[in-house]
């Protein structure tokens, strides 16, 4: 396998068993209980905004991005972020990432956010959103809430809890 052989490419619905099978295989089945799975489960995600990286027929990682809402801000969430082990560790994940964050200012999304490690995404152009600022519908450690603005004071706009954006235009009309 060499990285050239690696494509990227948007996420269709021929993705999703290979999608699941690496999630699967990356986070386990404690992963429907974290908060993100939880607010995913509430609307779904972004499909036009979520890709994947093949090598041949083999999706070998995926990105995916869902639209969240916390008070009066508006944002993407970005995960899960998965890579196969086979191909961990050659900067696929990170493009991913970039691809994704590209999509995201090119829709007009004014911030992602994400629960992640900051030495992994930081790099990547995410900050550490102030604590106490944002809270998630289950229990996440608070220094992992990370966020990449694409609007200033989009971040700023966040406050309470994240959920997902289908129920907050729902409440939002009651």
């Amino acid at each position: 396998m060499s990285l050239a052989d690696v494509k990227y490419l948007p996420e269709t619905p021929a993705h999703d068993p290979q999608i699941e099978a690496i999630n699967d295989e990356a986070f386990g089945p404690g992963r429907f209980v974290l908060a993100a799975y939880k607010i995913r489960e509430a609307g779904g995600h972004e499909r036009a905004l979520s890709f994947v990286a093949v090598d041949g027929d083999l999706v070998v990682a995926s990105v995916r991005m869902t639209r969240i809402a916390a008070g009066a801000g508006r944002a993407l969430m970005l995960g899960p972020l998965a890579v196969r082990p086979a191909f961990k560790n050659l900067g696929i994940g990170r493009r991913l990432v970039a691809i994704a964050l590209e999509a995201a200012a090119k829709a007009g999304a004014p911030a992602v956010i994400l629960v992640g490690d900051e030495p992994y995404y930081g790099p990547l152009g995410f900050k550490r959103i102030p604590r106490g600022q944002i809270s998630m519908p289950r229990p996440v450690d608070l220094d992992r809430l990370l966020s990449h603005e694409i609007t200033p004071g989009a971040v700023a706009r966040l406050s309470g809890e994240v959920g997902h954006a289908s129920q907050a235009r729902a409440a939002e009309h009651v």
